[in-house]
């Protein structure tokens, strides 16, 4: 039995054995984690097997007999040969199939005692009949040395008749570099998740199958893709979502022996994607969504999308509709298992919650031993109990970090008991509106022939409010990233906090010091400082250093404010090194401009960040950016390098403004040196936040 490989356990390695056997599991349950050209396995239920339920497994006695040798060989003669194994079989299921009608499986074959399993690979036909892959079987064993060292080690059978195709049959190098250190780390972790196994509610070789089909069906959308969301991530998950949802109504239709596709309403369609799959697939329905989105108009008539703001009301409900979705519906998602529940009693619900909103605000957190994300996953899933839902969690599989669902497919109660378990829910809501001056009004749930099926027709009585304190997003998004504050305000920003850096690196002295390239313009007239002097600031007018002094938000222009140098000793030198953290930044701001940058996403430090031009903001610190610098920082990895021959639309503001100038030559960097080299923009021009003002 020769031994491929071996890799050592971290010293003090505490949750061996145990951790070994999670790590396995993991590697038979979940091989995708692991293997990207796999979907998942299907495993059968383990049971525990001896010598002769071995031979009527293999077949083969040759075959048995070398099996056999091969997993007993080392063991200690405190174990007997004899000694049953855990068996257990598992089909693999490839994202992409290359086996036909063939099978692929393997049996698995764990022995606690010895501490290894092993992997028995075989291929079934179409009839049924298996052959044996005597070359690939394969062995992973914890080792124990000393008592202290653990290691862990991977064995073949046969290395020089190893096949490998990739999927299936990976490589035996692949196995020792890949697999292996993730065994390592799963078992040295040995973390339980706090959520459920990815697809835990379907079957994965359908969804795999319809996955596939709908991906290659829908992949030319990210080709026309007209938003600025990346289209890869938004057409690719959409397409799992859909999926996902296609073969949950497909068992469910197989269950409960029905014919008609379910109808849906999608609630926050957003884009409209999962709309328009789910409708050209054959189910009934449409989507619903506060704004218009560009990509709409080229769906065609089918898809039927409404630009209409939704108000949890009785105006607002769906009695006809089998299913309601809620894919990352925001404010939305805690009043979606309630709309389902006062629809209709047959009416169920698919949510995927991602921002934190709670029925009349944001979530506030109330417990700190789980992480937000399951906190609130956990508050979503209690409306449901709530609303009078057998609630399902899943986890699905599809690029993003928020990806845990809940549904609700059926009732707790029966039909007569709806009048009390209404009065239950609107208890719980009012219970969770806590703003001030808000009233819940219990909803009177009318009939179905009375409602207004979601049109919005119906003029809503006092009493058919259901939150008072519930407040749809906008018609209009708000663009909170900086980028639409008046630029004379944002430069007066910069400027202050540059020159802050700059007249503290010049008067202590520290740092390194090095010499500017000579590319931008040099400031004879201003002398830098030696270790001994403070520099001083030259101000355009009295009222603008008392503006400084105060705090008050500045609008200077280009020139206006720079760092004089008294001293001769050091020309050109920069202190790239000095720094300040962002609170004390903001402390050299004014309270007026904290409150304006406070109404932005990310406030002063998103300010900083979109100057990258003149800052680096680097582990909560600011610095002055030194264009020198060959090292790429972490913020500054996923940058683009500037084009030859690129359209300079902006200023170079170190040729403007610091004392050295720019240390770049002109034709080298991105910024304009002078308006000569300005070239105009092509980009319309943003809205300006005037009235701030």
């Amino acid at each position: 039995m020769p031994k491929l490989f071996d890799i050592k356990f971290p010293g003090g390695c505490k949750s061996l054995p145990d951790g070994f056997w999670s790590a396995v599991d993991v590697w038979i349950k979940k091989p995708h984690v692991v293997n990207k050209r796999l979907c998942g396995v299907k495993e059968t239920d383990s049971k525990d097997v001896d010598q002769d339920d071995l031979r009527l497994l293999l077949h083969d006695p040759e075959l048995f007999t070398d099996a056999l040798l091969f997993m007993i060989t080392g063991a200690s003669a405190a174990h007997e040969a004899d000694k049953p194994w855990s068996s257990s079989f598992r089909t693999f299921i490839p994202k992409v199939n290359c086996y036909g009608t063939n099978l692929h499986k393997e049996i698995i074959l764990k022995d606690f005692g010895r501490q290894r399993v092993t992997f028995i690979p075989f291929e079934e036909d179409a009839e049924g009949k298996a052959s044996l892959r005597k070359g690939n079987i394969y062995q992973i064993q914890l080792c124990n040395q000393d008592c202290e060292e653990w290691s862990l080690e991977l064995c073949a059978l046969s290395v020089d008749s190893w096949f490998s195709d990739g999927v299936a049959y990976p490589k035996l190098p692949w196995l020792s570099s890949d697999l292996l250190p993730k065994l390592v780390r799963w078992a040295t972790e040995c973390r339980s998740s706090e959520f459920r196994s990815t697809l835990s509610l379907l079957p994965v070789e359908k969804y795999s199958l319809m996955y596939q089909q709908l991906k290659d069906k829908y992949k030319a959308m990210v080709k026309v893709w007209p938003e600025v969301t990346d289209p890869e991530k938004f057409v690719y998950e959409d397409v799992a979502i859909a999926t996902y949802l296609l073969v949950l109504w497909a068992e469910e239709r197989a269950e409960k022996g029905l014919t008609a596709r379910q109808s849906f309403v999608d609630l926050g369609c957003g884009n409209g994607l999962l709309v328009h799959i789910l409708t050209n697939e054959g189910h009934p329905g449409r989507g619903i969504d506060v704004r218009r989105r560009k990509i709409w108009d080229m769906y065609g008539p089918q898809t039927l999308l409404e630009e209409k703001a939704i108000t949890p009301s009785e105006s607002f409900l769906f009695p006809g509709t089998d299913w309601l979705i809620g894919n990352h519906s925001d404010e939305l998602t805690p009043w979606i298992p309630v709309i389902a529940a006062r629809s209709s009693y047959s009416c169920r619900y698919f949510v995927l919650p991602c921002c934190f909103f709670d029925f009349c605000g944001k979530y506030q957190r109330r417990q700190c031993k789980k992480s937000q994300y399951k906190e609130y996953i956990d508050f979503i899933a209690e409306v449901s109990q709530v609303c009078g839902f057998n609630t399902d969690e899943d986890c699905l599989r599809i690029p993003s970090t928020k990806r845990v669902c809940l549904l609700g497919k059926s009732r707790n109660y029966q039909l007569s008991d709806e009048p009390e378990v209404e009065q239950q829910r609107a208890h719980y809501i009012h219970s969770r509106c806590t703003a001030p001056g808000v009233t819940v009004q219990r909803s009177d749930v009318s009939n179905d022939e009375d409602c207004c099926n979601g049109d919005g027709s119906c003029n809503g009585t006092p009493g058919s409010s259901w939150g008072a304190g519930f407040q749809p997003r906008d018609r209009v998004e708000a663009v909170r990233n900086c980028a639409a504050l008046p630029r004379d305000f944002v430069d007066g920003v910069v400027l202050r906090v540059a020159n802050a850096l700059l007249g503290m690196t010049a008067g202590d002295g520290e740092g390194s010091c090095r010499d500017w390239n000579q590319g931008g313009v040099t400031t004879t007239n201003h002398q830098p400082p030696t270790s001994s002097v403070t520099p001083t600031l030259c101000m355009s007018s009295f009222s603008t250093f008392m503006n400084l002094l105060c705090g008050l938000p500045l609008f200077l222009l280009p020139g206006q404010l720079h760092v004089h140098y008294p001293s001769s000793a050091h020309q050109d030198k920069y202190y790239p090194k000095s720094s300040l953290s962002v609170s004390e930044v903001a402390g050299l701001l004014g309270q007026e401009t904290l409150r304006l940058l406070k109404k932005e996403c990310g406030g002063l430090q998103t300010l900083l960040r979109n100057n990258h031009q003149v800052f680096r903001v680097e582990g909560g610190r600011v610095y002055i950016r030194d264009w020198r610098e060959k090292m790429p920082f972490r913020a500054d990895v996923k940058r683009k390098p500037v084009t030859p021959g690129a359209l300079k639309t902006r200023l170079c503001w170190f040729h403007a403004h610091h004392p050295q100038g720019c240390p770049l030559q002109a034709e080298s960097c991105a910024f304009a040196h002078g308006a000569h080299d300005l070239r105009p923009s092509t980009r319309p021009l943003k809205k300006i936040k005037n009235e701030a003002f």
